[in-house]
């Protein structure tokens, strides 16, 4: 191996340390995709409704960003070796709780399936938290050379666990034929979810009897205060600002963008397939990044991803076809791919005195900005044009659907649909009647799904003249979303383009160590 790293006694174990950590960031897309696979299962054996598997799911995001900074601040101190042994701790409680959920219900019922469940996925937020807090700044110090090329290699893992998931669940899901009989029921829940384990158990292994090293900062001697003074500048606010623009429109939009393609291709089993092969893409591309930033600057490979991710999403935002979609999501997939650990990178390569907390900073930001501007953002986008449309093109039906109560957001109101309305007219009452049959059982009665049983009754009527009008204005309003959210990376390409003649001006980027004086601009 030749030498990839400033201290020689940590690299003989560079490569493994990479891999152990590709492998960790592989095991949280795994558990992300395998867990929405066996979702109704567990409503069929715990009898949840969708509300409350969409709390459950919720509580794998819970406190990500938050988690990622703090662990950040402390990773130096304690060190990093001791961190990924804590994430790998979490990950597998997690899974071993999840798995107990079954002894949990046979004891205390519905309840305390419930709260294992819950509890399982905040632990799985948290051990993805501290796991993220340590590999970006572990991988920076290995490769401080190839800094863009290795992080880019090691948040590969992402997608490929989100592949792998995704075809696991697929394969072992309940099948039909054309006519709906089932011609091979789903593999038990519990053995899909084992899955997880493995990547867990792999990454484990690979960490153990390992030195982990210390950030360059950390070996310098830097202070924890000057690590923090070191990102007080004009510079570190705008790359904050741009990653959270990047976590707005990547990860908000994967979080919708199955779900609309489905909608636009007619068939949610397509959008999840589209979303695979995207997924597949970006794993391929990720580990292309060094010799492409050896052509240009990682600034400009930013500028370019910026222009096709704005493309992407206008492109997706016009596709009616099959075949559009599919070249409308590479062409965003090329765009996307590269944003995030490419801005690491940069934060990583312009501030080495930050330690483990410059690049964890930006991690925070760009999942807090995921998961409190982007989801929210882009879903009050849909229902804004969705229900508008459908008040224009016909009142009644949108008087029959409309949610009791605004939506807010930033300052922006508007009426939406309402979402259990429209899952009770788009599956004809299915679950409305499932659900009813599982409380008058329990002994139950719920006030809410009462009045939803009897907003039903009255609407079924005009159910078959509704759906196909539901149907569209829900179409509309994600298209518009999308060409609306474009607007984010071309704010993005905006900046990008200004630090690039920032950076010309300057004689061009380049990467700086822990030693150098910081630059006289301030930035």
């Amino acid at each position: 191996m030749s030498s990839t790293t400033a201290d020689p006694s940590i690299e003989p174990n560079a490569k493994r340390l990479l891999w152990a950590g590709f492998t960790a960031i592989l095991a949280t897309g795994v558990g992300f995709s395998v867990r929405g696979g066996v979702l109704g299962q567990w409503a069929d054996q715990f009898g949840f409704t969708m509300t409350e598997l969409g709390t459950i799911t919720g509580g794998g995001l819970t406190g990500f960003g938050l988690v990622i900074i703090l662990s950040s601040l402390i990773a130096d101190k304690i060190g990093y070796g001791k961190l990924m042994s804590l994430a790998f701790l979490l990950h597998f409680v997690s899974a071993v709780l999840t798995l107990a959920t079954p002894a949990f219900f046979a004891s205390g019922g519905k309840d305390s399936a419930y709260w294992c469940l819950f509890s399982a996925m905040f632990i799985f937020a948290v051990g993805n938290g501290i796991c993220e807090a340590v590999v970006n700044p572990l991988t920076a110090t290995l490769f401080p050379k190839q800094q863009t090329h290795y992080l880019n290699i090691l948040h590969a893992g992402w997608p490929a666990g989100l592949v792998l998931g995704s075809v696991a669940s697929a394969l072992m899901s309940k099948h039909t034929d054309a006519a709906g009989n089932v011609t091979a029921a789903a593999v038990d829940w519990k053995i899909q979810m084992s899955l997880f384990l493995l990547p867990v158990v792999a990454y484990g292994l690979m960490m153990m009897g390992q030195r982990f090293p210390k950030s360059h900062a950390s070996v310098a001697g830097v202070p924890l205060g000057q690590m923090i003074g070191t990102l007080l500048t004009p510079l570190m606010l705008v790359l904050l600002l741009i990653h959270a623009l990047v976590g707005y429109v990547e990860l908000g939009t994967d979080s919708w963008i199955s779900k609309i393609t489905g909608a636009i291709m007619d068939s949610p089993q397509k959008g999840l397939m589209l979303f695979s092969y995207t997924s597949l893409l970006m794993f391929v591309l990720r580990f292309c990044a060094g010799p492409i930033v050896h052509r240009i600057s990682p600034i400009g490979l930013l500028l370019i991803s910026a222009a096709l991710g704005c493309l992407g999403l206008n492109l997706l935002g016009g596709a009616t076809t099959v075949a559009m979609c599919v070249i409308a999501a590479t062409v965003y997939a090329l765009g996307k791919t590269f944003l995030w650990p490419t801005m690491l990178s940069v934060a990583s390569e312009r501030f080495p005195k930050s330690g483990a907390i410059g690049i964890g900073l930006m991690g925070g930001v760009g999942m807090l900005s995921a998961g409190l501007l982007g989801g929210p953002a882009i879903g009050f986008k849909q229902d804004y044009n969705a229900s508008h449309h459908l008040e224009q093109q016909a009142p009644a039906t949108y008087g029959r659907y409309k949610a009791d109560k605004e939506n807010t957001f930033a300052g922006l109101k508007t009426v939406g649909l309402d979402g259990a309305k429209v899952g009770v007219l788009e599956d004809d009452g299915k679950e409305l009647a499932r659900t009813g049959e599982l409380l008058a059982k329990a002994g139950t009665p719920d006030k809410n799904h009462d009045q939803l049983d009897a907003w039903w009754q009255a609407a079924k009527a005009d159910a078959a003249a509704d759906k196909p009008l539901v149907k569209d204005a829900g179409l509309y309003g994600g298209r518009m979303a999308l060409k609306l959210t474009s607007v984010v990376p071309a704010t993005m390409g905006l900046l990008y383009l200004g630090l690039l003649i920032y950076f010309k001006s300057i004689g061009g980027y380049r990467r700086l160590h822990v030693n150098d004086e910081e630059p006289a601009t301030g930035f």
